[in-house]
């Protein structure tokens, strides 16, 4: 193995190990709060494979994390199915709808592919609130503590306990980070590098780019997907808020924030807004206007984001 490459890996397992021993000295209120930016950082995830690894930059994200939000919440809620089986629905619905609406978008690209996908969010946020009979629109609904209650042999999992939740959230992550680090690191990786870089170069070598791009947007529906999933059962909560523009804009920042095109990135840049959020909007209503001010002032500091500028300053190996 090569050297970077065992570092980067000792690297993300150690983050791993410390978010699994963080569950065990966090209070309350910091437990729920990681458990919830686990599930986050696993979208932002998702959107990092799109935008930093492929350079497609989508305003549509909201509709895939929704997908799977509403697949496993309406799954549970209304077919009376069990949590695994919601939550397989939720990833195949948010795969499902990246694959439909990749056919389209992916015949545009720059900004018109940003307003494509951004026209297909806005339609799939105005479903949620038409269908409001089985959705509830902005009110959303609440899944019953029974159905995220789930059996296999003798293991009894309840997803409303809290070190339950916390596992499986850190479970989800690890799951999307390794399976980002193993994709970027393996020739499939190098083409999606090589289409954000030149896409009329790689073309030229003979890859079929349209290929790799949909590839590309269907691993980060079904990563988004499951997110969205995830979300709905861990926290019990569905809601069309989850679909508004607000969650495309959120993972575009978080990855902004962390590092485009870093795994790690998307987890520093989740935890860090999420946190500037929550503080600021302790002390003053006016809470958005100083946290772009900060978002501003990072952004000053870390051209590339933090992780990104890290790597190129000091850490070249990291992935």
């Amino acid at each position: 193995m090569h050297t970077g490459t065992r570092r980067a890996l000792l690297l993300h397992l150690a983050v791993l190990a410390g978010l699994f021993a963080l569950q065990f000295v966090l209070p309350d209120y910091h437990h729920r709060n990681l458990a919830r930016i686990l599930v986050l950082a696993s979208y932002a995830a998702g959107y990092n494979l799109l935008l930093g690894y492929t350079g497609l930059l989508s305003l549509g994200h909201a509709m895939l994390f929704a997908a799977g939000l509403y697949g496993a919440g309406l799954a549970v809620q209304l077919l009376g199915v069990n949590a695994a089986s919601g939550f397989a629905i939720g990833v195949l619905s948010g795969l499902a709808l990246a694959v439909a609406v990749g056919l389209v978008a992916l015949r545009t690209s720059g900004v018109a592919f940003m307003i494509v996908t951004l026209m297909f969010s806005q339609a799939a946020f105005l479903t949620t609130l038409y269908f409001a009979a089985f959705t509830r629109g902005d009110e959303g609904f609440v899944l019953p503590e029974a159905s995220r209650q789930y059996q296999i042999g003798s293991f009894f999992f309840d997803l409303s306990d809290p070190g339950t939740r916390y596992n499986f959230a850190l479970l989800l992550f690890a799951a999307c980070l390794m399976a980002t680090f193993v994709l970027v690191r393996s020739p499939i990786g190098r083409v999606l590098v090589a289409i954000r870089e030149n896409e009329q170069r790689t073309t030229m070598l003979g890859y079929h780019t349209f290929r790799y791009k949909l590839l590309a947007l269907a691993a980060s529906g079904a990563i988004s997907g499951a997110a969205g999933a995830a979300y709905a059962l861990l926290f019990s909560y569905v809601g069309s808020t989850f679909a508004s523009i607000q969650y495309s804009i959120l993972p575009l920042l978080w990855v902004l924030l962390g590092g485009v095109g870093t795994t790690l990135g998307p987890l520093i840049g989740t935890v860090l807004m999420f946190y500037l959020v929550d503080v600021i909007s302790g002390y003053t209503s006016a809470y958005l206007l100083l946290v772009g001010v900060a978002l501003v002032l990072l952004v000053l500091v870390f051209p590339k984001g933090i992780l990104g500028t890290v790597r190129a300053k000091a850490a070249p190996w990291l992935p």
